[in-house]
């Protein structure tokens, strides 16, 4: 049997643009990416500080050091520019390892720098 658990996250990313026409995903700098852990094409819940929306999605690379965070598709209908998000990713593990998990939490500032990596 396997658990599901945070396994880390992006906390208070500034969403920088939404392009509805586009086969679906998010686009993150792959700086952030890296701080996060996340992988290309890692599934991700995106939640929506400003309306509560909550999006499942994948990430795909953006330009390092851009600070960008770009909503793509559908999920633009729900998130917005300049919107407040929590990029969150899951991993899976035995009981055993869940006892060790420790989630990577990366917290940005306003302008999608890193403030905090705990």
């Amino acid at each position: 049997m396997f658990v599901r658990l945070l396994k880390s996250k992006l906390h208070n990313a500034t969403v920088t643009d939404a392009k509805l026409h586009y086969p679906g995903s998010i686009a993150i700098d792959t700086t952030l990416m890296d701080a996060a852990g996340f992988l290309p094409y890692e599934a991700v819940l995106v939640a929506d500080l400003n309306n509560g929306n909550r999006v499942e999605t994948y990430v795909v690379p953006a330009e390092a050091d851009s600070g960008q965070v770009v909503i793509l598709g559908a999920a633009a209908k729900l998130i917005n520019p300049k919107d407040t998000v929590i990029i969150l990713a899951f991993g899976f593990y035995t009981p055993e390892e869940a006892k060790n998990v420790k989630p990577k939490v990366v917290v940005l500032d306003k302008n999608n720098k890193i403030k905090e990596s705990v």
